[in-house]
């Protein structure tokens, strides 16, 4: 079992930056895969970023790459997603979630199998 708890969210202005932190109890957040997804009002959940659990190998969107840098610290048990950059269209409210997935997959919600509550971004024009 993986308890996740999203921090970080808030109000920043366009062009502003943000950091979530993702912090994950248990001993074998090592053997997770992790994600970041967001849910914009009115549109489906999707994934914005993922990081195999050696950190080896990250997966981004279109939308946010260049401005979207997503890490771990296994030591720490913490995924982190620093923001910059950011459009009021990144608005949304953003969630990680755990799994062990293979990395065909991993910006495919449905394969993880922990999720934490979400945290509000919201960024103003």
């Amino acid at each position: 079992q993986v308890q996740l708890v999203e921090s970080g969210g808030g109000l920043v202005q366009a062009g502003g930056s943000l950091r979530l932190s993702c912090a994950a109890s248990g001993r074998t957040f090592s053997m997770y895969d992790m994600g970041w997804f967001r849910q914009a009002p009115g549109k489906e959940r999707e994934c914005v970023a993922a990081i195999k659990r050696t950190g080896d190998d990250t997966y981004d969107v279109d939308p946010v790459k260049g401005r979207f840098i997503i890490s771990r610290d296994n030591a720490q048990n913490t995924v982190y997603l620093q923001m910059n950059s950011l459009k009021p269209e990144d608005t949304a409210v953003y969630y990680c979630a755990a799994g062990r997935i293979s990395y065909s997959n991993i910006r495919v919600q449905a394969m993880y199998d922990y999720w934490g509550q979400g945290t509000q971004v919201t960024v103003s024009s």
